[in-house]
């Protein structure tokens, strides 16, 4: 991809913190963007850092986590093409407060905070219009922690499944497959499972005949079987 020749308002029209911004506005936010190309491995920031912008993910994959004292490490969310990551944080005046890190080769879009004042100075209405947008980032953390809350182990890993193909309610009958785009142990931390339980659910499932494994492809045999499993 040609960073030079991007079209940085077209992609910021896409992402729903934008999606209700004219034509004008777009172009003025991505006056106060940068395009940053990262390797697998980049930190994007560390916890405790100054936030002073916040970040979209054009290509690639990154990881947002937090570490304890004890240096062990829980994945947050992880992060794909067309979403956002840091906005509610970087108008709260305070670091940040988890940490960021690429896990493929990543080309992320970073928005400035002072590009996002003086848009709000401009016209108050696009503090509006921001707010919707963060709060429909919100109210899916919501169901991500509900979901984790309420849901067991097995229900959380067909969950991801069906999001992953954007399956609702499972009415299909033909193979699909689900391409892990991190390793196995990044995403049982997403779910909350340890790393053997997720291998555990793995095995169960595919000796259930709903899923068949080819390393980090998953084939789904049956979506609706597979999602009516999930629900027992």
């Amino acid at each position: 991809m040609n960073v030079d020749e991007f079209n940085i308002p077209r992609f910021l029209a896409v992402l729903p913190l934008f999606s209700d911004l004219s034509p004008a506005e777009l172009n003025r936010v991505a006056q106060g963007c940068q395009m940053r190309r990262m390797v697998r491995g980049d930190t994007v920031f560390r916890f405790g850092e100054p936030c002073e912008e916040f970040h979209a993910v054009v290509t690639g994959q990154v990881k947002l986590f937090a570490t304890s004292p004890a240096g062990q490490e829980k994945v947050i969310d992880l992060v794909g093409p067309g979403h956002s990551f840091a906005e509610a944080l970087m108008f709260t005046g305070r670091p940040y407060i988890l940490s960021a890190q690429t896990l493929t080769s990543t080309l992320l879009i970073c928005v400035s905070k002072q590009s996002m004042l003086a848009e709000i100075e401009r016209d108050p209405r696009f503090s509006l219009r921001m707010l919707a947008g963060i709060s429909r980032r919100l109210h899916g953390l919501v169901q991500d922690i509900e979901s984790r809350a309420l849901e067991s182990g097995v229900q959380r890993v067909i969950g991801y499944f069906l999001r992953e193909l954007h399956v609702e309610d499972g009415a299909t009958g033909e193979v699909l497959t689900v391409s892990l785009p991190v390793s196995k142990a990044t995403v049982a931390s997403r779910l909350s499972l340890t790393p053997e339980y997720f291998s555990k659910v793995l095995r169960e499932l595919e000796a259930e005949r709903l899923i068949e494994i080819d390393r980090r492809d998953i084939h789904i045999v049956d979506a609706q079987r597979l999602a009516g499993y999930g629900a027992l």
